[in-house]
């Protein structure tokens, strides 16, 4: 048990459709608090399409979704993962993964629109 980890899905891509839920649960009920869910390129590509577009038409601005991009999906996307979310109304940055300081910045949604940071994480050499 963490404290804040509310859930832990595994990497089935079924993450983002939670954290929707939940930041759509709080939402109703008034709540102030933010959701952050954490994600990899691959699991993009089980099905979390329809989790993206209602949040972006939902306009879930309590929800930041953290994608960690280490080149391991298998199809890639026109435009890069961030314009996967921002076309379905959602604010998105791009970030190098390993620099603390820009992730610490991509933290601060420009909108109150659903927030993504992209995390480039190259894997290192064996």
């Amino acid at each position: 048990m963490v404290p804040g980890v509310e859930i832990s899905s595994g990497s089935l891509g079924h993450g983002l459709g939670l954290a929707v839920g939940t930041a759509l649960g709080l939402r109703i009920t008034g709540r102030t608090a933010r959701v952050v869910v954490l994600v990899r390129d691959a699991e993009l590509e089980e099905g979390n399409m329809e989790a993206i577009q209602y949040a972006g038409r939902a306009g879930l601005g309590n929800l930041t979704a953290v994608v960690i991009d280490n080149s391991s999906a298998s199809l890639g996307w026109p435009g890069g993962i961030a314009r996967r979310f921002t076309v379905e109304g959602w604010s998105g940055v791009d970030v190098d993964g390993r620099d603390h300081d820009a992730l610490e910045r991509a933290f601060r949604p420009p909108s109150a629109a659903p927030h993504v940071v992209v995390a480039h994480v190259e894997p290192k050499e064996a």
